[in-house]
This record gives structure tokens, sequence and C-alpha cells, in this order.
């Protein structure tokens, strides 16, 4: 049958706009093509061109991340998540992304899917997902809509996790004003893999025959990508159509047939279909693989009649992989795929030439060279213009001796333990099933990282996802560093090494020069605070247009760290254990209530400079908690974040119902004392007998003894009694739920 070879009607400037385009990159596509583009072929540059998947705005500054470690198996993005060495024939497998704007549209779905995604840019790698985690940002807990979207996002997170069978071991979840109108939801999976059997996402071999497998194709998420790159505003519940819906029970079998697939090594290459759908994953393999494809999608299966070629080329239905099979091995990989009744279909072939042909039954309805589509080929590159903010003035003032302190300070206390920002988070991780797969360990012996078991060997992996946002608003140089040194802090103080990071970059407009100028300056603190601690960064994602009308969030450049335990017997736990240990704290005291929740929530303080910090002081620190967890001269390690000292030694009397007894340094304020969040500190739990050598081992290292855990279950400041851990524990697990009711 002769193929025709008529392409649709041209597309104009206008539709071309209308989809997201600039009119620059209107020409750029005609000069590319060497002609005026289809439709449908402006449709596909419009996705894959789109901030979500071009970075356009932000690759330059990427770049200059550190990229290499002697750990790190796959260079940084180069494929769909990073991987890293944890040793004995094993590999870790991990990423974090964002699914904000159709979380706040739709959060049940949007949260629903951001999971389902990330776990597929896991087992896309032939990894198995172990672990999942997520950072999620909303507003104050008082606004009926944010407790709507909290409900339904919480409720989405966990529906998926718990019915694909991957345990949701940590996270965080912060609420400030400045996410109102758009929440941030940002999922992270880590998965493991042995050595030799990771796939790539490629394609090669002139006449491979290209399938795709899983769920049908439908009109749900079509234009996702393009959706993900623009600001929200009171029109944006139209572009509902953009969140897709999920089916964890459907990728639950598209995971077991796609690792059985991995076994039979059929696979030339396997990528998932995410942003952008058929148009991405069949660019994005071809130009890594340097060949081209012919697409049939006339054979594509489908849940809606009479689709559209631009509606199943943009689709972002869930549940899909591209998958290029070894010519004559098709039916091997086809029985798998009906063993586990999933879709698996030919719809093209691998070619030679570097193009890609889309065809709708004859007609040749899409042309375009592969590596013009994506990042790192032909999509456009942009430096964008910054300048310091003008907010940066007001945060300057700030004298904290215009604060006066506390007559009270034990009632003080008492409404900040209950902060939604502190306060347990209890009725969220509740919703998670945290057990499946029996690897996590952090359920009932909490450490500062979930540590999760690598079944089949000695070795544990310790995960976190970290960011104070309002230190990064304060101060984007020194709070991006912040947010690394605290993920990789949190790991140490649960007895693992860090080894490298994933990141989320949620930021406003990339066209606002105050909003670039966080990401630039934010993007410096990460490096150089990777570079020190030598954890590379092996991917991720930019979410930039996080802003409504209202403005932008808080720049958030949130951090997923993983870290290795050569023996799961190595982790160290976060709480106290004996009557009459001795509580010391490493690291050194300062009269600091800059940037601290105390100041911002309770004083009402909103612009004060990022509390201190000093990279090369966290380093030293770090080594030194590295050596003590072990040499197991320790019996907790619990580092002090949100709520200073105080928080950290009610957090870490609870699991046991012990109570501790302190005496505030009369040379620091005591609101500073008890609340300040400088860092780089760290509360320890020494037995008596272990005391002396503990103090030698510590060298240089500064150190105070401020007191001894009571068997007794009292808090007493300064001889004090401020009454039982098991009221303070009430007040912290239940603050969240009772402002939900």
């Amino acid at each position: 049958m002769e193929v025709t070879t008529h392409q649709p009607q041209e597309a104009t400037l206008e539709q071309a706009k209308k989809l997201g385009l600039r009119e620059e990159e209107y020409e750029q596509i005609k000069e590319i093509l060497g002609r005026a583009p289809n439709f449908n072929e402006v449709a596909m540059y419009s996705v894959m061109w789109s901030e979500h998947c071009s970075y356009k705005n932000s690759i330059k500054w990427l770049k200059t991340l550190p990229r290499d470690g002697e750990r790190l198996l796959v260079k940084a993005g180069e494929e769909n998540a990073g991987l890293v060495d944890i040793g004995d024939g094993w590999g870790c497998v991990f990423k974090i992304e964002s699914h904000n704007h159709p979380s706040a549209i739709e959060p049940f779905q949007g949260a629903a899917t951001g999971v389902g995604g990330i776990h597929r840019d896991i087992f896309t790698m032939g990894a198995r997902p172990i672990a999942a985690l997520n950072s999620l940002r909303f507003g104050k807990l008082d606004n009926p809509k944010t407790k709507w979207l909290l409900k339904g996002v919480v409720k989405g997170i966990g529906h998926y996790g718990n019915c694909f069978g991957v345990p949701t071991v940590g996270g965080e979840i912060y609420f400030e004003s400045c996410y109102q109108t758009n929440p941030l939801v940002n999922a992270m999976s880590v998965g493991v893999i042995e050595a030799g059997k990771m796939v790539s996402a490629t394609s090669h071999g002139a006449g491979n025959p290209v399938f795709i497998v899983g769920a049908s194709t439908g009109k749900d998420g079509i234009g996702g990508a393009s959706f993900a790159s623009a600001d929200i505003s009171e029109d944006s519940v139209n572009d509902l159509p953009a969140v897709q819906v999920g089916d964890p029970f459907e990728e639950k079998k598209l995971l077991e047939a796609c690792l059985e697939a991995v076994e039979t090594g059929a696979l030339v290459g396997m990528q998932d279909m995410g942003a952008a759908g058929i148009t991405c994953s069949t660019s994005e393999m071809s130009a890594k693989g340097e060949h081209g494809m012919i697409i049939h999608l006339d054979k594509v299966p489908t849940r809606q009649s009479n689709m559209k070629p631009w509606e199943m080329l943009l689709s972002e239905s869930q549940e899909r992989m591209l998958i290029v099979v070894k010519k004559g091995r098709e039916e091997e990989l086809q029985k798998i795929f009906d063993k586990w009744d999933i879709h698996c279909v030919q719809i093209g072939e691998v070619t030679t030439e570097k193009t890609l042909k889309y065809y709708m039954g004859d007609t040749l309805i899409a042309e375009v060279p592969a590596e013009s589509l994506v990042l790192g080929g032909g999509a456009p590159v942009y430096e964008r213009e910054y300048s310091e903010p003008k907010y940066f003035e007001e945060i300057k003032k700030f004298d904290s001796n215009t604060v006066p302190v506390p007559a009270d300070m034990a009632a003080v206390a008492f409404e900040l333990i209950k902060l939604p920002n502190i306060a347990s988070k209890r009725w969220v991780y509740e919703q998670y099933d945290s057990m499946v797969g029996t690897g996590n360990t952090h359920t009932n012996e909490p450490s500062d990282a979930p540590v999760v078991r690598v079944h089949g060997t000695k070795k544990a992996l310790a995960c976190t996802t970290d960011c104070n946002s309002r230190y990064v608003f304060a101060d984007p140089y020194k709070g991006a560093m912040i947010a690394v040194s605290e993920a990789a802090r949190n790991i140490v103080c649960s007895g693992g090494i860090p080894v490298a990071i994933t990141n989320c970059l949620n930021f406003g407009n990339p066209y606002n020069p105050e909003v670039y100028y966080q990401f630039v300056h934010a993007i410096k603190g990460m490096g150089d605070a990777c570079k020190k601690l030598g954890t590379p960064v092996t991917g991720g994602n930019v979410s930039f247009y996080n802003q409504s009308e209202d403005g932008p969030v808080y720049p958030t450049p949130t951090i997923g760290m993983v870290g290795v335990l050569d023996s799961v017997d190595d982790k160290m736990t976060m709480f106290f254990k004996n009557e009459g240990d001795a509580i010391y704290l490493l690291g050194t005291q300062r009269e600091d209530i800059n940037c601290s929740e105390y100041l911002h929530h309770f004083v009402g303080v909103t612009m004060s400079p990022a509390p201190h910090f000093d990279l090369e002081e966290e380093y030293n620190l770090q080594e030194t908690v590295i050596k003590l967890c072990k040499d197991k001269s320790i019996n907790s390690a619990h580092d002090l974040s949100e709520g200073g000292l105080f928080v950290a030694l009610v957090e870490s009397s609870m699991q046991r119902n012990l109570g501790f007894e302190i005496t505030i340094d009369k040379g620091i304020r005591k609101d500073a004392y008890l609340f300040g969040e400088a860092q780089s500190r760290v509360v320890v739990s020494v037995s008596p007998a272990q005391q002396q050598a503990f103090e030698t081992a510590l060298g240089s290292q500064p150190f105070t003894k401020i007191g001894t855990v009571k068997g007794d279950g009292h808090v007493r400041i300064d001889g004090g009694d401020w009454g039982h851990i098991k009221d303070w524990k009430k007040a912290y697990d239940e603050a969240i739920e009772k402002l939900l009711v």
C-alpha cells in the first residue's frame, strides 16, 4: 500500500502562541524543519520545549552543579533517575519530581499520579522501588481550601502508594501563606537494582520493533507539561483535562511485567511515558540512540474513540511504557505482558535516519528530527536577567534586641510544639502504609532519616527530603546550603554515609528578575554544599511558575538525599534510651532567633535573616557524628531544626516517655537558647560509663553537657517542672488533627 505523504495544514503563529510557544521559537521550528510546521508538530514542540521538559530557563545553571562522584554509575541527567553504587553488587536508583499544578486543581489525582510517575522513573531503569518519600507545602490550616487540598493530596498519595505496594517511609510538610493558591507536591522514589541489570532509555538497531505497553491512551493529561509551565490563576480549573488519572493496580502489574521483561535480555531500551507522553518517549529514546522511528498512532490502544493525532501525541495517560525490543524476540515479550493482562502492542519500528515519522493510517501527520525536540539537542536555552529582591532591605533591618524575652517560657514552648510546621504529622503518615515490603525500620525505631533494608544483603539505605524554604527566602544562597546540610545531617544522625542528592527546584516565574535571583543563588549554595559534603547531584526536576495573582511561593529547592549503611546494625536512632544518660549538645549554642518558627509564628516577625550557618562547621560536625555512630559511643542522635533545642529534646523523649533535665546557659537569652535555629547542632545521649571516652573522642568539636535523661518522664528546665512528657506528646500529636476538624 502506498503511504500518503500529505501533511496536515500549516499551523499559524497565533496557534503556536496559544500553545505556549514564543514567536522566536516558532521561527526556530520553521528553520529546523525547513518549512512551516503543521498543528501536530507545533503541539509536539510546545510540550517538549515547555519549561517542564526542556529546562530552557534553568539548564545553564543546572550544569554548574557537581555531577561527578566515585559512586555514580550514570551521569547526572543521562537516564530517568540517578544510579549510585551501594556496594556488594547493588545499586540504588532514586529521584524526586514535582506534581504541583495538577495537585492545585485536583489534589487527589494530582498527588496520586505524581507518586505513580516517580515510581515509573525508577522501574523503567530495571530497579524495584522499595521506598517512597514526599515533601509537601500548603497554605495556612485555618483556610477551608487548604484543608481540602491537604486531605485530597494525602489521600491521593496514600491510595496510590498503598495499592502499589511500596512503603511511604518519610517526608516533610510545611504550612505558609505563600502556598495558599499554589501548593507544592514533591514525590520521591528509591529503588534497588543488581549490577548489570540496568535498562537505558535508548533506541537503536534499524528494524527493531517499538511497543507500547501498559494502560490505554486517553484524553487525560493532554498538555500537562505545558500546564505545568504556566502560572496558576482562577481560570486554571478549566485546565482539568491536563490532570492525569492514575490506576495503581495497573501500575503494579506493569512493574512486575517490566522487571520480568528485563530479565529476558530482550530489551534494547525502555522509557516511561510521563510528561508529553508518546512525544517525549519516542523523541528522547531516539535522540539518545541517534536513530529514528516510524510510529503508527492508529495502532495505539485508546480509551476513547476518534482521538485526534495531537491528542494521542500529547496525552499523559498514566501507567504506560515505550519499549524497543530486539527483533525476533517479540513473542517472548508478548507472552510476559499477556500473562500480566497488560496491553503490549507494536506501534512502530526503529529506523537509521534520525527522524521521527508519525502516521495515522496512511497519512503522515508529523515528521520531525528527534534531536530537535529534546533537552541538550535543539531545545532552546535562555539566560534570564536577575536582580536582588527588594524585600532584602526589610530583612536587613531586623534587630533581635527589639524582641522582648517572654516571661513565661513554658507557655511559649507549649504553643510552639503545636505549630503545624513543628507538630507531629501523625494525621498524615497514618494514612500511608509504611510497613509493606518489611524493609522499613523506621516505624518502631525512629531515626532522623528513615532507614530501609536492602533485602538479600546486610546493607540499608537512609533516605530523606529536606528544605526549610523560609531560610531560602531570607537568603537563597545560605538557605540552599542549609537544605543540603540538613539532609546530610539527618542521614549521619541515622548512622548512614551521605552519597548523593536529587533535587526538586520549586520557584516562581523565571521571567521575574527577583525570582530568578533566588533560583541562581540557591543553585550556587546547593552546589557549594554538595561539593563540600561529597554528595553530587544525580538529577531531579525544575518546577517554575509556582505563583498566582498573590505572588510567588517561597523559593523551595527540595533536597532528596540517599545515604548508605554497610549494615542495618549501624543504624542510630533519635530517642533517649535510659534513665541517667547524659545529654550533650554537639555544636555551638548561639544567641540567634533569626528565621525561627518561634520568631515567625509566635512573635509574628516575617522578615529576618537566615539563621547562623557555616559550611566548615557543618562538615566537621557531620564527620564527628559519623565517627560516634560507627563507634557506638552514643545512644541516640537527633539534629536541631524547626523549634530549636527544646523541640529536639521533647522529640527525643517521647518514644519511651522519658523526661529530661537541663540548665540554660545564662549568657544567652532564654528564647534563643531554647527555640533558636542556628544550624550545625545535634543532641546526643551518652551512657555514664561512656562519658569520658566520648568527650575524649570529640577532639576539637565544640560540645556542651546540658543535662540528664530522667526516668520519671518530667521536663525540668533550670529546676522548674514543666510537666510530664505525656502531656507534651499529646499536644504535639493532636495539634494538626484538631485544626482539621
